[in-house]
């Protein structure tokens, strides 16, 4: 009940304010309403269920697996299995699914739906393994995460403009509600085997070094596959005509064999690990296996929800406000929608449970909370400003963004540093990858100047990148407090 409560609160803001905007401003007829409705409930549905199922299978599996790996003490078996795993659960990560069918419907299949899952996922893999390796050697975040960050700004430069986008919001999308919990409770395997205080700041910042693989992997990707430039639009809309419940039973069985394939190398693992180290009872095996079924059906009722009319919600409301007049709307439109999604986002209340315990309660959950909702509203309003305005591009605020971020790096408590990179995840949750990714694309495909790809991508980025400067800022005024009372 807990969940269901958790994801009702971050699901029915938007859905209000979709409704709201329907009925005054921006009319989108009523069989896209109805699976609008229908969609958020899926969502709501399925999410629940799924991060039930997350909570009792996979952060275990993780756990277990991080602390069997680090167990052998031999560098080559924390590194192989680091990649093994993190290929693994990134494939199976909802988030990541959204944006690459995105990507394979607005680049008409040009960058397919298959070859983003793999690429990103090798990615993911390669940093993972590189992350635990950072704990193994005790190598400091702050100098590895200038080295990434430094070759993403050379590969960027090297890429074709138009999959600037695409790359930097599959760093923000895979990092969701499969695979933040499992990189963190296997961080927290691995680094254990050290104990006290290094143990416990170590166990923070893997995910931020796992999130800047699917950077790398997209522009290394592009470079080599010979892509000069893409364009990109809006495939029309197809199943208008199919009234309200039909697309839905339309979507099921395809949704049910791609999760199928992106959990069952999961579950292989599983049985493998459990067959050579986890040697678990016969309760402790069938709890996991029971949490990994209720993964599967909320990731097919999440899917289902987000591809059969809520997304398709997102991009009309998002058309019909920047097709009016007065479209310069979109913008505080655009900081109401990110305040909305961060306030309601789940994570973001475990990150702000987190801040509390390391600080000792001298940073109050509320100022965390609203620090981070006003960061996620400039980032969504700025990112309606760069399609807006000709000439804006997306490397003008993240360029700039990136270098504040590391450059605080060198100035934050160490152990908020590898909060921050940890939390862009928490703040690209699911209403980012689905809605206020969906809704920018139909502002751009309104305004005339505008690219669908070069600017309707970017915004998972965005948001992603504003929590890095906000918990480094705060870690630095808790730093101040705590000197000056000392």
């Amino acid at each position: 009940m807990q969940k269901l409560k958790e994801v009702i609160i971050s699901v029915l803001p938007i859905t209000l304010i979709v409704l709201l905007l329907n009925f005054t401003i921006v009319p989108i007829g009523s069989n896209l309403v109805g699976r609008f409705i229908v969609g958020a409930v899926l969502i709501i549905l399925g999410l629940s269920i799924f991060l039930f199922g997350v909570d009792l299978g996979i952060q275990p599996i993780g756990t277990l697996m991080g602390e069997s790996i680090a167990k052998s003490k031999k560098l080559w078996v924390v590194l192989i299995f680091g990649f093994i795993l993190g290929f693994f659960v990134n494939i199976a990560e909802p988030d990541l699914q959204v944006l690459a069918k995105q990507v394979s419907d607005v680049t008409s299949g040009v960058i397919s739906q298959t070859s983003l899952l793999v690429v990103v996922s090798i990615g993911i893999g390669l940093m993972v393994s590189v992350g635990l390796g950072r704990i193994v050697f005790n190598f400091p975040l702050n100098k590895l995460l200038i080295i990434l960050y430094g070759i993403i700004l050379i590969l960027g430069l090297l890429a074709p403009s138009s999959i600037l986008g695409i790359a930097f919001d599959s760093g923000g999308a895979t990092t969701g509600s499969m695979t933040v919990p499992f990189i963190l409770a296997l961080g927290l395997g691995v680094s254990s085997i050290r104990g006290g205080k290094e143990s416990e700041e170590d166990s923070f910042g893997l995910v931020g070094i796992a999130s800047t693989g699917p950077m790398i992997a997209v522009f290394i990707m592009s470079i080599f596959s010979g892509i000069k430039e893409l364009t990109g639009d809006l495939s029309a809309n197809t199943i208008d005509e199919m009234g309200i419940i039909a697309p839905f039973i339309h979507e099921i069985p395809k949704i049910s064999f791609e999760v199928t394939m992106a959990l069952l190398p999961f579950l292989i693992l599983f049985f493998i690990f459990q067959r050579l180290f986890f040697k678990l009872t016969k309760r402790q095996f069938s709890k996991i296996l029971k949490g990994l079924i209720y993964t599967f059906i909320g990731f097919v009722l999440f899917l289902t929800g987000v591809n059969a009319g809520f997304m398709e919600a997102g991009t009309m409301i998002g058309y019909g406000l920047a097709s009016l007049e007065n479209n310069w709307i979109v913008v505080p439109i655009g900081f109401v929608l990110g305040f909305t999604v961060i306030l309601a986002e789940p994570a973001v209340y475990v990150l702000n449970e987190q801040i509390e315990d390391v600080t000792s309660g001298h940073i109050r959950k509320k100022v965390i909370l609203y620090t981070l909702a006003i960061g996620v509203a400039v980032a969504v309003s700025l990112s309606m400003l760069r399609i807006m305005v000709k000439g804006i591009q997306l490397w003008h605020f993240l360029l700039p963004l990136y270098v504040l971020a590391i450059v605080l790096s060198y100035f934050a408590p160490k152990i908020f540093v590898g909060i921050a990179f940890d939390s862009g995840g928490v703040a690209s949750g699911p209403m980012t990858a689905t809605f206020i990714l969906a809704f920018a694309q139909g502002v751009a495909k309104a305004i005339d100047g505008a690219d669908v790809l070069m600017d309707g991508f970017g915004v998972i980025a965005m948001v992603a990148l504003t929590p890095l400067i906000a918990i480094q800022i705060l870690g630095l005024i808790y730093e101040y407090k705590a000197s000056k009372r000392s």
